[in-house]
């Protein structure tokens, strides 16, 4: 199995980066991660539905420059489908049983996602109806990647 993370904006505080580490290690031996990071845009308060939509298709065509059309995209955004951490094990394991070999998330930056990239998703996945950092979101996902692994092959997690 191969995941990719597309990301927009880049990680700066020391811990969390510390704790995206720590995931990936724990993932290594079910599957390789990449992650992508693509630059953000700078979005002030306060500006009109027009230009944050500009903004989304800007983020947008950066994502899908790295976007490899052959994996199963799955993107997070508020407005997705809600899993438990089981169904979301048996929705990566069905992948994996029909031949998927190569998953991609795509993380949004502060104003979400484009709709040609949402688009583009196989599956539009919410983690919640609550809004998390983006940069947080990505130690989110991980650990539920890292559940899921531990729920398919029937080994303990601690709850």
């Amino acid at each position: 199995m191969k995941i990719t993370i597309i990301a927009v904006g880049k990680i700066k505080k020391r811990y969390l980066k510390d704790g995206i580490k720590d995931y990936i290690l724990r993932i290594k031996p079910y599957s390789s991660v990449n992650i992508i990071e693509v630059n953000d845009e700078q979005a002030p308060e306060g500006i009109g539905q027009k230009l944050l939509q500009e903004i989304k298709d800007r983020e947008g065509e950066r994502i899908l420059k790295r976007l490899d059309t052959r994996s199963h995209i799955i993107s997070l955004d508020v407005k997705g489908a809600s899993m438990s951490s089981k169904e979301f094990a048996d929705y990566i394991d069905k992948l994996t049983i029909s031949g998927k070999s190569h998953i991609t998330f795509i993380i949004g930056g502060s104003v979400g996602l484009s709709r040609d990239i949402l688009k583009t998703s196989n599956l539009v996945l919410s983690f919640s109806k609550m809004t998390f950092p983006h940069q947080l979101m990505r130690i989110i996902l991980l650990e539920q990647i890292y559940r899921a692994f531990k729920i398919i092959r029937g080994e303990p997690y601690h709850k």
